[in-house]
C-alpha cells in the first residue's frame, strides 16, 4: 500500500511559480509510474504530467509543456510538479497519482491504484 501526500500549493499572481511535491510513504516509488492531474473549478479532473519512474521518461498535456516539469528526487520517494509561467487557467486542485501496474500509464486515471488528497492551487490574474 501506498499513501501519497501532496504539498505546495497556495496563492500567487499570475506569471509566478510554484513547485508541488508529491510524497510516498508505505513503499517506495521505485516501480511505479506517477502522474499530475489536475481539477479546475467547475470542471472534470484533467491529466498533467506523468513520469515512469523506472526510467525517467515524461509525458506532459500540450497546455503545460514548456511551463511544468516532473522530476523525482534521488530516493525515489517524491516527486515535484514546477510550474513556470503561472496563469489564472491554472487555477486548480492539483492530485498525484501513482500506478503500480503499468509502467506507463500517461493520462489514463483507470491506470493509477493510489491517489493522494490534492493541493489547491489559485492564480491570480
Amino acid at each position: 500500500q501506498v499513501q501519497l501526500v501532496e504539498s505546495g500549493g497556495g496563492l500567487v499572481q499570475a506569471g509566478d511559480s510554484l513547485r508541488l511535491s508529491c510524497a510516498a510513504s508505505g513503499r517506495t516509488f521505485r516501480s511505479y509510474a506517477v502522474g499530475w492531474f489536475r481539477q479546475p473549478p467547475g470542471k472534470e479532473r484533467e491529466f498533467v504530467a506523468a513520469i515512469t519512474l523506472r526510467d525517467g521518461s515524461t509525458y506532459y498535456t500540450d497546455f503545460v509543456k514548456g511551463r511544468f516539469t516532473i522530476s523525482r528526487d534521488g530516493s525515489e520517494n517524491t516527486v515535484y510538479l514546477q510550474m513556470n509561467s503561472l496563469s489564472a487557467e491554472d487555477t486548480a486542485v492539483y492530485f498525484c497519482a501513482a500506478s503500480r501496474r503499468f509502467s506507463d500509464p500517461r493520462g489514463k486515471e483507470v491506470a493509477y491504484d493510489y491517489w493522494g488528497q490534492g493541493t489547491q492551487v489559485i492564480v491570480s490574474s
